[in-house]
């Protein structure tokens, strides 16, 4: 019998051919004719329909349609799932810039009191949105209450944090000296950036790890192929890759700070 090759460039996931099941195939004392088959294939932007013609004595024809995604639905599967990842990747590497921010390094920086929170009318809210902070010198830190009836309740925060600096409150505004570090809390707290910025590459790697479920989903589904899933996971490896560099980076900026006396 012949063989005709097939070129489905249209198609971007690889389906086997359905079985053609004639009704009388239960039946072996009656030989069935297949003289004469005719496996036709027609495309269309997104199905491929596959239709078998069985000989003579079994002249039903069948009809087995198989949806496939194409380019586009791929491209907007990538881009919706992708652009989820991006996202809470970013956040994670915001939630850590706040860890490392919130570590002194023997210099002022405002961001030092980022995580403080003060008992405001029955409510902890954070210093930044009841107080303006300001750095004098290189050394210091100013914190200016809108409203001076909060100057005490912002004082007992930070004398309870865990930044170590004693405030001084004039019943005006507060102010904080900071420390020099001595070398071995030095390298107490580079040790504990180091484990927050593993901690962040975990989040990036769980991040990931739920993006590809995602795409294992789709699969499942019928709405990617296998190829189509190892083609995304690729791409977004790529993705994670530069968080991962990120956060590399920041690190090291962060350790370089805290080691310079």
């Amino acid at each position: 019998m012949a063989m005709h090759s097939l070129s489905l460039s249209s198609v971007r996931s690889v389906h086997q051919r359905p079985k053609i099941t004639p009704k009388l195939r239960n039946r072996p004392t009656t030989p069935v004719s297949l003289q004469g088959n005719l496996l036709s294939w027609s495309s269309s932007v997104s199905y491929v329909k596959l239709n078998a013609v069985v000989g003579k004595t079994v002249s039903q024809k069948r009809n087995a349609t198989i949806r496939c995604a194409t380019l586009e639905e791929i491209e907007a599967e990538k881009t919706l799932i992708e652009k989820s990842a991006k996202e809470r990747m970013e956040k994670a590497i915001d939630s850590m810039l706040s860890s490392f921010n919130s570590i002194r390094t023997g210099r002022s920086n405002p961001a030092m009191l980022d995580k403080i929170e003060v008992e405001y009318y029955g409510s902890p809210v954070n210093l930044k949105t009841i107080a303006q902070i300001s750095t004098p010198d290189s050394s210091s830190l100013l914190v200016q209450p809108y409203d001076k009836s909060s100057l005490k309740a912002i004082e007992k925060a930070i004398v309870n944090s865990d930044l170590g600096m004693t405030p001084s409150n004039d019943g005006e505004v507060i102010r904080l000296s900071i420390p020099q570090l001595t070398s071995e809390r030095r390298k107490e707290l580079s040790k504990v950036v180091a484990k927050q910025a593993e901690e962040g590459k975990v989040a990036i790697r769980n991040i990931r790890r739920d993006a590809i479920k995602a795409y294992d989903k789709l699969e499942k589904e019928k709405k990617l192929s296998e190829d189509n899933v190892k083609d995304l996971s690729a791409d977004l490896q790529k993705v994670t890759d530069e968080y991962m560099k990120k956060i590399d980076s920041i690190f090291k900026q962060k350790e370089k700070e805290l080691l310079t006396v």
